[in-house]
């Protein structure tokens, strides 16, 4: 359900029209407009809002590890359109268990190096991705060290040990 403030958003209507049932809820703070989008549906509103809205940017992809809420994990998309000096926050809840969600690649190359990054920080795999790998931490590192439940100082490990 939308608040009162983002009913009449000239980009949410569209959205919405495009879309219908693609959002699941919204927020309008501090000029900021932050839309929740099902999961299942990242990549058609992310198609539709650079393609038709001309969010041209892809600002940065991120997560938000909720422990020990469920849905546990939330993937943030910021955008920006230049031509019209808009900015718009995505974001879809994840479940803890095998957190996944389509790659946002075919919209926008840029998202390969943020998606490798909230892989590698947090575990959240990205489907149809061209490369997903550790972009970070070293790929035999064990875990994902942004997740709330990962050790304070890492993995322990003793000297001498092969």
């Amino acid at each position: 359900m939308l608040p009162e403030a983002l009913v009449h958003h000239e980009t949410v209507t569209a959205l919405e029209q495009a879309l219908p049932g693609a959002l699941l809820a919204g927020k309008l703070d501090r000029g900021e407009v932050t839309l929740e989008v099902t999961p299942e549906r990242i990549v058609a509103v992310c198609r539709f809002l650079k393609g038709e809205r001309q969010f041209v940017r892809l600002s940065d992809v991120t997560a938000v590890d909720w422990y020990p809420q469920e849905p546990r994990f939330e993937v943030v998309y910021h955008l920006h359109s230049l031509e019209r000096n808009e900015r718009l926050r995505l974001k879809c809840r994840l479940a803890g268990q095998e957190p996944e969600i389509d790659s946002v690649t075919s919209v926008w190359r840029s998202a390969n190096w943020y998606e490798r990054e909230v892989y590698d920080l947090f575990g959240i795999r990205f489907r149809n991705h061209p490369e997903l790998r550790r972009i970070m931490m070293p790929e035999d590192w064990e875990g994902h060290p942004l997740r709330k439940d990962y050790p304070v100082h890492g993995f322990k490990y003793s000297y001498g040990e092969q």
